[in-house]
């Protein structure tokens, strides 16, 4: 769709004015919600779990409730005579669910097919007709200055919920044509497809990547090429340990020689190290370990025993260092791009949760991972299993960046939009 930027400076134009919402153009207009909507008002506040069927009437809920579209995967449904009560409360295609709890606010538009659902506890707003786009009002309520409005008007102490007393009071700016409204709603619409298309397909990249891993990381399917046993050793017998030493937090950010830190490879890293996020500097570097490409790092504490002993392998020949509660494998000969896939999976994680030791903190040491059994396949067959891995990988980096620049530019274009910076024609 053509957009085009308007022929005055915004926001100082006289052809924009200042309202208690923003700035917006001169044709648009300030309403209350309720003025817009037939009705606001709340779904089946009764509890409702004796009436719970296999089958029946679909009951939505809070957590049903995402930005701007429905998530009908994990629905209820309620005995028919007991919805009997409830007609009047029936959603229609168009109306709007606004969660009360858990995200309070955020909003979501009834698709076609759900005529007659019901819902529990949720806010039903139902557009007038004619007057409001549906989905123009969806965007808008999770805009910014919907979601400002109401995270103001909240209600309620530890657990924060919206009313629709005050929502019908939200304030939305309404371009003067519906036609207009109409056109920011497909806009905003394609973006979220956009955006929803590339989620979908990062969490099918995902899971090609993970039975990829179970395969090939079993020995399940072989390579090509490749045949004969996996040998099995301990993890002591295919390299010696090292442990990292130094950086404390606020030295984390003190130079610029990238350091990793034990924490991060809990928050920041997978499998293996693909950027830095700590910089020390020479002087913390001297009393920090120092990394050689090939290294494979495990996290030496942690908070279950579950997680501890996290490992990322170090693969870039750069100058690097390890802080502190790290534990550092150098390997002989083995992969460690290989290494740090495999050391990552399920029966290797079971053998380090089990050496764990403590409960408030665990801690994994290096004589415990020494003793962990693995069945590493010849190296030759290490690196083409790392090879594919590796090219999975890189496929879903590629998706993960352009999902991140899809929602940077959905929500750039959602707020120039919904206050007219920009006008489409």
């Amino acid at each position: 769709m053509e957009v085009m930027e308007s022929s005055v400076p915004y926001p100082t134009g006289a052809e924009y004015k200042r309202t208690e919402i923003g700035i917006i153009p001169t044709d648009w207009e300030i309403k209350p919600l309720h003025l817009l909507a037939e009705k606001i008002t709340v779904g089946i506040a009764n509890a409702a779990t004796h009436a719970y069927r296999d089958r029946g009437v679909v009951m939505f809920r809070n957590q049903n409730i995402k930005p701007n579209h429905l998530d009908d995967r994990d629905v209820l449904y309620i005995d028919e005579l007991f919805e009997q009560r409830y007609r009047n409360k029936r959603l229609k295609a168009g109306d709007l669910l606004t969660a009360r709890t858990g995200y309070p606010g955020t909003t979501s538009i009834v698709p076609a097919g759900y005529d007659g659902a019901q819902t529990f506890t949720t806010l039903i707003t139902r557009p007038r007709k004619g007057v409001i786009d549906p989905r123009y009002l969806c965007f808008f309520i999770n805009s910014d200055a919907g979601q400002k409005y109401i995270e103001q008007s909240q209600a309620g102490g530890g657990q924060k919920n919206v009313n629709a007393g005050s929502l019908k009071f939200l304030n939305v700016a309404l371009p003067p044509t519906k036609a207009e409204q109409e056109a920011i709603a497909e806009v905003l619409s394609d973006a979220d497809a956009l955006v929803a298309s590339l989620e979908q397909l990062l969490v099918k990249n995902r899971q090609i990547k993970q039975g990829a891993m179970q395969e090939l990381l079993t020995g399940r399917m072989r390579l090509a090429g490749f045949s004969g046993d996996w040998e099995m050793r301990r993890l002591g017998e295919i390299g010696r340990f090292l442990k990292g030493s130094g950086v404390a937090k606020d030295e984390s950010l003190s130079g610029n020689i990238p350091c990793v830190r034990y924490g991060e490879i809990y928050t920041r890293h997978n499998d293996y190290i693909k950027e830095f996020h700590s910089w020390i500097s020479r002087d913390v570097a001297g009393l920090a370990a120092r990394l050689v490409r090939g290294d494979i790092l495990f996290a030496g504490s942690g908070e279950t025993k579950e997680e501890i002993g996290k490992c990322v392998a170090f693969v870039d020949d750069v100058e690097a260092y390890a802080g502190g509660d790290i534990v550092i494998l150098r390997p002989a000969r083995e992969n460690p791009l290989f290494l740090g896939y495999y050391l990552n999976t399920e029966p290797i994680c079971r053998q380090k949760a089990s050496r764990g030791q403590g409960d408030a903190v665990v801690h994994i040491t290096a004589s415990a991972l020494g003793g962990i059994q693995v069945l590493p396949p010849s190296v030759s067959e290490q690196a083409a299993i790392a090879g594919i891995l590796f090219d999975v990988d890189a496929n879903i980096n590629g998706i993960e960046d352009k999902l991140a620049k899809a929602r940077l530019i959905k929500q750039g274009i959602t707020q120039e939009l919904l206050t007219g910076r920009i006008r489409l024609i």
